[in-house]
């Protein structure tokens, strides 16, 4: 079997075995969608760099040590892998995050803009940090299937088409995921008393 007909699972399966060429192939045949995700968050060509090569040296480390389990779904793993080191960029930096609802369902739009904090003393800086990593803790709260469309349609920019074909479900049942996600999600920022903007 040539290995550009082989599936993701295969190719990791033979590279696990020693088949170095088996990685190559895997990511030739996702390096562009991942840089080009990560060139769209971070806007500049170097640092985008850094972060795609952080992403793969992350990604060649989790199944040299045998702690790859996402049988069948490389691709959404990977991007999680690149949305976190995006996430831990912006972190250093002092940007914030904000979502919003009414939006979340549009191609173009990411649920967590990136908005300047502009001049912040450290306290609020402080404050609008913990509020992020509080948004991520409670997307884990979500049931499975929906924090699943949260994680693909808005930390990986896939458009509800693509989380249909990947999920093997049509473009309405994605729709009406996203819909009761966000709705629980809303529940547990109201729950924690969080102070965030979902239109």
């Amino acid at each position: 079997m040539s290995m550009k007909t082989m599936d993701d699972q295969q190719l990791i399966t033979s590279y696990l075995t020693g088949d170095n060429k088996a990685f190559e192939t895997l990511l030739l045949r996702h390096k562009n969608r991942i840089f080009r995700f990560i060139l769209m968050k971070i806007k500049d060509r170097d640092l985008a760099d850094d972060i795609f090569q952080e992403t793969f040296v992350k990604i060649i480390n989790t199944l040299q040590l045998g702690k790859y389990n996402e049988e069948g779904k490389f691709l959404p793993w990977a991007m999680r892998i690149a949305h976190n080191l995006v996430i831990d960029h912006f972190r250093k930096t002092s940007k914030v995050r904000m979502i919003s609802e009414s939006s979340s369902f549009s191609e173009d739009y990411s649920i967590f803009n990136i908005l300047s904090t502009g001049e912040e003393n450290t306290l609020e800086t402080m404050t609008r940090t913990e509020l992020e990593n509080q948004m991520v803790d409670l997307i884990d709260h979500l049931p499975e299937t929906q924090r699943e469309i949260i994680q693909m349609r808005i930390f990986q920019d896939l458009s509800f088409k693509d989380i249909a074909e990947m999920e093997n479900i049509s473009i309405n049942t994605a729709l009406g995921r996203m819909r009761y996600a966000l709705m629980n999600l809303r529940k547990l920022i109201d729950k924690h008393q969080l102070v965030i903007d979902i239109a």
